[in-house]
């Protein structure tokens, strides 16, 4: 990830999702919880795309509908205008219709874009990537773990959940580094138990093997 942020719980996602710079020609990809026309229309304008998904009782008018090919699951690609008293007021731009169907889940998708030169399929992998967004967040839920706030004031839970984060992005990404087969979850409580060992990361990740030639110190045992 790129871009983290934290608020309160009860915190709608659009009002953190708005304060978000991305850079031009960026294709930012999120599920209906943010659509909104106006800021579509501010995308647009900063040369910024998105793909996210329609919304089934959305009104619009259609201006082109292209052909498309069959077996590759895009069943209509459209260019559209928001036609609603709604989207009118917000000032909704002209935009995308890929209509896609998925053979691995067997359900239908309308996905909306402001993107016309990508092909339809590609669209629709767009979107299809973001549930990696989704497996970070279970993955998240599942290895990290704050089960103590060392203080109670707004600023020490979240200078704590920061830490935490970072740690859990430190470890995810030397993951890649290291050998094959070590997950984040088993990483995590290696260092655990490495916690007070001066032994680099390589170290500990991909320890060399014992030398024989070396004595070590044994500790003897007296009943």
């Amino acid at each position: 990830p790129e871009f983290v942020a934290l608020s309160d719980g009860n915190e709608n996602d659009m009002i953190e999702g708005r304060k978000f710079d991305f850079p031009k020609g960026s294709i930012v990809a999120f599920d209906k919880g943010y659509f909104d026309y106006e800021w579509y229309k501010t995308l647009t304008d900063k040369g910024i795309f998105f793909v996210t998904r329609l919304r089934t009782n959305a009104v619009y008018k259609i201006h082109a509908d292209y052909p498309v090919r069959s077996g590759t699951g895009v069943i209509a690609d459209q260019d559209i205008q928001p036609s609603s008293a709604h989207a009118r007021k917000r000032g909704a731009p002209p935009m995308r219709r890929v209509v896609y169907h998925c053979s691995e889940t067997d359900k239908t998708y309308e996905f909306l874009t402001n993107h016309f030169d990508l092909s339809a399929r590609t669209i629709a992998g767009i979107y299809k990537d973001r549930w990696q967004v989704e497996l970070f967040f279970k993955a998240i839920k599942q290895s990290l773990s704050i089960k103590t706030f060392l203080g109670r004031s707004r600023n020490a839970v979240m200078t704590q959940i920061w830490i935490a984060m970072t740690v859990y992005l430190l470890v995810a990404y030397a993951r890649y580094a290291a050998r094959s087969g070590w997950t984040v979850l088993r990483m995590l409580r290696v260092l655990q138990m490495n916690l007070f060992e001066r032994k680099t990361l390589q170290e500990v990740l991909n320890p060399s093997p014992p030398d024989p030639n070396k004595n070590e110190p044994q500790m003897r045992l007296v009943i």
